[in-house]
């Protein structure tokens, strides 16, 4: 298990919203534990034009006036973007159309705004990454000393066993690998929330019936969100609905006791064209290289689901006030 039981730093959220991402965003914002600092934005599952739009859409309906969204890279380190409207829509969210945000844009650049936010805390911060995880490479390679200023980075990405985008790699890190690899390389401590874990925690009919009972705005949104989501996933591998990729990265800084890791040694396969994007897990040490990362390995996902049906009821009955 993390060592990090309380909730003694300042989070950061890099992400591409992106449909479960949106929910993720959902779960931060009801969620009191979580001192939110600010959100940055990257090009992913859909390009960044959207993905910085659709923060501050989730934000305005969350009502959420107090926390920053800004862009960051647009694209990945070398390669070019690849993105997944075929599975989140063509702007990202859908068949939902949300209001155009009034929450402005900040101006300054996501990259710039994560190194003078860590730069300036009294106290290591940690950082949920939600999509590729250029901004944070990014940010490492300009100014290193941040490393020290970060307590840990939570990310959505990886796998030990297979891949979703293909058949080694899963979407954030095949996305921008050389980006993950700098990330993994850098000494900071890094939690692994990847593909094994979150197709533990389906959004089943009977969940997904739960979540619409919460009503609107929050309810309504996030099972609507859901049941369009669920049909790549359905089609491509014969589940019940869709995996909650991003909020189970939320939910681990929230309660990481839902979860099970193992520390290994995690590296990106950067060269092959073949398995580029591949975490390779050296799982039982046979390698005999120290670990870099705790790999999320098991999800409580009753639990899981009625911690985000609990927060989703709190923001929603928020909003109602």
């Amino acid at each position: 298990m993390s060592q990090f039981n309380g909730f003694d730093t300042d989070l950061l959220i890099d992400c591409d919203p992106g449909v479960d991402d949106a929910i993720a965003l959902l779960l931060a914002f009801g969620s009191p534990e979580l001192n939110l600092r600010g959100i940055t934005t990257v090009g992913g599952n859909v390009p960044l034009v959207h993905t910085q739009t659709n923060a501050r859409k989730i934000c305005e309906l969350a009502q959420v006036f107090n926390v920053p969204v800004f862009a960051g890279c647009g694209r990945p380190i070398l390669r070019s973007l690849t993105t997944a409207e075929y599975v989140h829509g063509a702007t990202g969210l859908g068949q939902v159309n949300l209001l155009e945000p009034t929450i402005e844009l900040s101006p300054q650049h996501g990259v710039d705004f994560l190194i003078e936010t860590l730069l300036a805390s009294v106290k290591p911060m940690r950082i949920a990454t939600l999509g590729p995880l250029t901004n944070l490479a990014i940010a490492l390679v300009k100014s290193p000393e941040i490393i020290e200023k970060i307590a840990q980075v939570v990310m959505m990405g990886g796998a030990t066993t297979h891949g979703n985008v293909t058949p080694s790699a899963e979407f954030n890190i095949y996305c921008d690998p050389h980006a993950a690899q700098i990330v993994m390389n850098s000494g900071v401590p890094v939690v692994m929330m990847g593909l094994d874990v979150t197709h533990q925690a389906i959004a089943t009919p009977g969940r997904l019936a739960k979540i619409r009972q919460i009503g609107d705005p929050i309810g309504t949104l996030v099972a609507t969100l859901l049941e369009d989501y669920s049909h790549h996933d359905i089609q491509q591998y014969g589940f019940e609905g869709a995996p909650l990729h991003d909020p189970c990265v939320v939910a681990y800084l929230i309660n990481p006791m839902l979860f099970e890791t193992r520390k290994c040694f995690v590296e990106v396969e950067i060269q092959s064209e073949v398995t580029i994007g591949r975490t390779i897990v050296d799982w039982y040490g046979v390698s005999g290289r120290a670990p870099n990362v705790e790999v999320v390995c098991a999800v409580d996902s009753e639990g899981f689901y009625a911690m985000l049906c609990d927060r989703l009821t709190a923001l929603n009955d928020r909003l109602h006030r």
